[in-house]
């Protein structure tokens, strides 16, 4: 046998090997939708003339994070046709923590600043950009105040 027929014997033999392994494909698994990473914007939940909640849209040219999301929800509803219930403040700085499906939201104003109304727009808007980015559809926000903390709970207009 010559080094030609050897080697093409042997590599062969290693092609039959790899084709007959057993592996099996594997098929499709189910998991949490990825974030796409582009989003015109955010979106905030503000209160209409009836006091319902109402998604609103802000065109910043990204998703933003949670954070960024609370902090913007504190800047009001600007010229549009939507209130707030939540007192206007010049601070606008928010933390948010996330550990497992409970999340925290710090704000710089107190308890007594916010309706019911308000609170429920501070933790849709926190989910639904949680949400957006990834996060899962099972997480309960709470809020903590300045002056005292809200156990966390889900929105009433998400799914």
């Amino acid at each position: 046998m010559n080094h030609r027929t050897l080697t093409a014997a042997l590599v062969g033999g290693v092609l039959a090997l790899a084709a007959g392994c057993g592996s099996q494909p594997s098929g499709i698994e189910a998991g949490p939708s990825a974030p796409t990473g582009v989003a015109p914007g955010m979106t905030l939940y503000f209160l209409d003339h009836d006091g319902n909640l109402t998604a609103q849209q802000r065109e910043t040219g990204r998703l933003g994070t949670v954070s960024e999301t609370v902090s913007v929800l504190l800047t009001g509803p600007g010229d549009s046709d939507v209130r707030t219930g939540i007192d206007p403040t010049p601070v606008t700085r928010t933390e948010v923590t996330v550990s497992g499906e409970r999340m925290s939201v710090r704000v710089p104003v107190a308890s007594t600043e916010v309706t019911a109304g308000g609170v429920d727009q501070i933790v849709c808007t926190a989910l639904a950009g949680h949400i957006q980015a990834g996060g899962s559809t099972e997480t309960r926000a709470g809020i903590r105040f300045t002056d005292t903390a809200l156990e966390p709970r889900t929105c009433p207009v998400l799914g």
